[in-house]
């Protein structure tokens, strides 16, 4: 009885959060006020006196083409060694370009970021492997090295973790928070999604399979990453546990525990300080608490349904080169069309498939579908149309949805693409009057707010509250990859009118909830930023043997 009041106390916390981050037509959820760029966040994290292991920058030798990747086509597996997890950091949480623009330069990531402020960290959990030492390393992106966080005690240590390794993922609220204030922690969620997402494709590129690991508490992983360590972090902004992921080409043990390799390690070095001074938000350390994860809650064996292959994207760049393309549109041109097949093949490669990344990872069913604006696709007539990703829910949105609706299938569309159009007509006004008045949703070809199921998910299980953002960013990386390759660009877009959405819908209640925003379209350059290789500042080359 205890629990299940807590349970609830929890719960009210998160959507008390949920509802005070919201922005609206006449308000903004609450924010810095401006932008204090002496204080920007370091987007780099270190681990002073932690020994670091350089890696080699061996993406190139990857020829594997990205439709092999984007349809579950994996290679013989790598060996788990240094050069080949050295590739996996370089295509997932790596650099992928320098920007400069007068006197300033900043780096883009292979994983994109709200802001490009990267409140997302990456950790490595190996046993010994060839050119490895055992233990707990943290990624550090800037010089591509593994900084070794925790040495285990015993030769023995991480023999459970033969046949894979774990990579783990944490965030720094403080990184978003800077510029976005309450609305941050949704952003380190969202980008967590896309980290998620970018290290499954990776993994498929090297023939390994990528799985969550959901049992795994947040306790439990701050243990084993080291991040329950006041001493190491006392001047550096905290980072908070989010998810463990296991890659390789086996399954994961059944008997991998968090609580046990943690047992025996000795930690070294010290996190250091992004910004010489920080506000912290209250309400963002209430949520954080509220969605905080416990332990060994795996999810019962979700099965997707039996979708034939993804559509063929005609995309010829290789899956390295695609990857590392991928930028964050700042403007589209208005006039781009796209062809409706590729349009279709886009939305179908958000449908859940056992062999196919990113969605082979995810253990839960499909609980987000996205609501479509399209404006400029060929032989498709603009208006507002809808993914259903789960076919058990077409009955629930149908009657969630208020309104004068056509609800009928897109007959162009693949009949196993669970796509329906609700209404014909200009969107792009409503497109752009919803995304905070932004002129890049109405000038896409298409944008779309992705729908979630939110009420019942999060009964009796807060902590779902970040799951349901992790699905979005995911299904953004989707999209990101899936533009690229249709030789167009995508932008995720965080500032929407949260409740305009809804009662455009005829929503009611918190049942459903939009909580990501996207929009794909011919990109205008910026012919301003002149754009550098990623790690020409490293006295490294690319295709070095060592």
């Amino acid at each position: 009885m205890k629990s299940d009041r807590l349970d609830s106390d929890r719960l009210a916390r998160v959507i008390a959060y949920h509802q005070a981050s919201k922005h609206h037509p006449d308000r903004y959820a609450p924010g810095p006020g401006g932008l204090d760029w002496a204080n920007q966040p370091d987007p780099f994290r270190r681990f002073a006196g932690a020994p670091r292991i350089e890696l080699p920058l061996r993406a190139d030798s990857l020829s594997i083409p990205f439709e092999s990747v984007r349809r579950g086509e994996r290679p013989t597996p790598y060996p788990l060694e240094r050069h080949s997890l050295a590739m996996l950091f370089e295509l997932s949480l790596g650099l992928s370009a320098w920007k400069q623009h007068g006197g300033s330069r900043w780096a883009l990531r292979c994983n994109p970021s709200s802001g490009n402020l990267h409140p997302t960290e990456g950790y490595l959990i190996c046993p010994a492997l060839p050119g490895l030492t055992a233990g707990v390393h943290h990624y550090l992106s800037h010089d591509h090295v593994l900084e070794q966080r925790a040495a285990p005690a015993s030769t023995g240590w991480g023999s459970e973790l033969r046949g894979g390794v774990v990579v783990a993922l944490s965030g720094i609220h403080w990184r978003e928070a800077w510029k976005y204030g309450l609305r941050a922690y949704r952003y380190c969620q969202h980008d967590c999604g896309h980290a998620i997402a970018a290290i499954a494709y990776a993994a498929t590129a090297l023939g390994w399979r990528a799985r969550l690991l959901d049992g795994w508490g947040d306790d439990q992983l701050a243990a084993l990453l080291g991040l329950n360590r006041a001493e190491d972090f006392a001047d550096a902004e905290p980072e908070h546990p989010e998810i463990a992921l296991w890659l390789g080409p086996e399954p994961p043990p059944a008997n991998l525990s968090p609580a046990t390799l943690a047992h025996e390690l000795s930690f070294t070095g010290h996190a250091n300080r992004l910004s010489h001074s920080r506000r912290d938000w209250r309400g963002i350390a209430e949520a954080d608490r509220a969605a905080h994860r416990p332990n060994a809650l795996p999810s019962p064996p979700f099965q997707p349904t039996a979708y034939p292959p993804p559509t063929k994207s005609g995309c010829v760049a290789s899956a390295a080169e695609l990857i590392r393309q991928r930028r964050s549109a700042v403007a589209f041109d208005g006039v781009t069309t796209l062809p409706a097949e590729r349009w279709f093949g886009m939305l179908d490669a958000l449908l859940p498939r056992p062999e196919v990344p990113p969605l082979n990872a995810w253990p839960w069913p499909p609980r987000v579908h996205p609501l479509l604006f399209a404006h400029r696709i060929e032989g498709i007539a603009p208006g507002l149309y809808l993914l259903v990703r789960n076919g058990e829910k077409l009955a629930e949105l149908q009657a969630a949805l208020h309104g004068e609706w056509e609800w009928a299938r897109v007959e162009p569309a693949p009949a196993h693409l669970p796509l329906y159009r609700l209404s014909t007509g200009d969107a792009r006004e409503a497109a752009q009057v919803i995304s905070c008045h932004q002129d890049i949703a109405a000038a896409s070809c298409f944008a779309l707010g992705f729908l979630t199921e939110f009420a019942d998910p999060l009964h009796d299980r807060p902590w779902v509250y970040r799951e349901l953002f992790w699905e979005t960013g995911l299904l953004g990386q989707i999209l990101y990859l899936e533009a690229e390759a249709a030789g167009i660009r995508a932008t995720g877009i965080g500032c929407f009118f949260d409740d305009a959405l809804h009662r455009l819908l005829g929503l009611e209640g918190l049942g459903w909830q939009s909580l990501y925003h996207f929009a794909v379209g011919g990109p205008v350059e910026d012919r301003r930023l002149q754009t550098l290789p990623p790690y020409t500042h490293l006295n490294r080359s690319r295709t070095s043997p060592d």
